[in-house]
């Protein structure tokens, strides 16, 4: 599907939520849409990879070997019709250019490491907004943890690197991952915490946000009271989804849900349905996909992107 063909109703009508950005991001946020198997639906599938980083490449990659080379990740989300293949920088240095405009790129402009283990985590900043541009990417990517003690810092950084971004032209997605040492294990995903983690990202500035598949449990004791109190649904995945993407502004900000640990395919597409029947605009799935053998990648995929599309 051409860029322009791609241009549908549907993509109209979410650029219309985010008028107040220059062009250049509008422009941006449109590549986005406009591009891969999902072009023109409003969904989108993006292919990320920092597990490296994020968790050590053995973990990440000894599955798939193929996976150790940086070059394999730009070929799987181009076969496969991604939207967008997101990484940090030294992936995405290593095939931008041979790769140079066959899919949009998002730099992951924060990564930390997982050798030594903190209650509140705070990602380092590990490459810039003039990398994105030189790169020919459409956005950059930053992790915030809210419930982590260093929060505020990261909120902080963000806004500025928001604005450097916005000004340059590039759109913004936030990863937005509740973490900290007074908050439960479980309850880094019950649904309060999810809500709440996304509003926040869609009010610092985010064009597009990710957070995880919400569970049903509740984890601040203030906040169960109104859900009890005004009856707000949870008790499946749909529900819970829905109340996410309310809380993004009534669903005017772009939010996409993680993949999660690998898992098989059965599963992997049962939490999907949920997620898209609930209002979800795609998924960013990335050990499901690159861990497994390519074939079998693609196909899952494949599949992912034909539930989206029939929501």
């Amino acid at each position: 599907m051409s860029f322009e063909s791609a241009t549908s109703p549907r993509v109209k009508e979410i650029l219309s939520w985010y008028s107040s950005e220059n062009a250049g991001v509008l422009t941006n946020l449109r590549r986005l849409l406009c591009s891969g198997n999902l072009a023109g639906t409003g969904k989108m599938v993006i292919l990320p990879v920092d597990q490296g980083f994020e968790h050590g490449p053995a973990r990440s990659f000894a599955q798939n070997p193929a996976g150790y080379d940086p070059l394999y990740h730009f070929q799987l989300a181009i076969e496969a019709g991604c939207n967008a293949y997101a990484a940090p920088l030294g992936f995405l240095t290593a095939g931008a250019a041979e790769f140079a405009g066959e899919i949009p790129l998002i730099l992951k402009v924060n990564n930390s490491d997982s050798l030594r283990g903190d209650p509140n985590p705070c990602p380092a900043l590990t490459s810039s907004v003039q990398d994105a541009l030189e790169l020919g990417c459409v956005a950059i990517g930053y992790t915030i943890y809210p419930g982590s003690a260093q929060r505020n810092e990261m909120y902080g950084i963000l806004r500025e690197l928001t604005r450097e971004a916005k000004d340059a032209g590039l759109a913004v997605v936030v990863w937005s991952y509740a973490r900290g040492e007074e908050l439960s294990q479980e309850g880094e995903t019950a649904t309060d915490v999810i809500a709440y983690a996304a509003h926040i990202a869609a009010q610092l500035g985010a064009h597009i946000i990710k957070v995880k598949p919400p569970t049903d449990t509740l984890e601040v004791g203030a906040a169960k009271k109104v859900y009890e109190a005004e009856s707000i649904p949870t008790a499946t995945l749909k529900d819970r989804t829905k109340h996410v993407i309310q809380s993004t502004f009534n669903g005017r900000r772009i939010t996409i849900f993680s993949g999660g640990a690998t898992k098989g395919d059965a599963e992997v597409l049962e939490e999907i349905r949920g997620l898209s029947e609930g209002g979800s605009f795609g998924s960013i799935v990335g050990r499901n996909a690159f861990q497994r053998p390519k074939a079998e990648a693609l196909k899952l995929l494949a599949d992912i992107m034909e539930i989206h599309k029939s929501n």
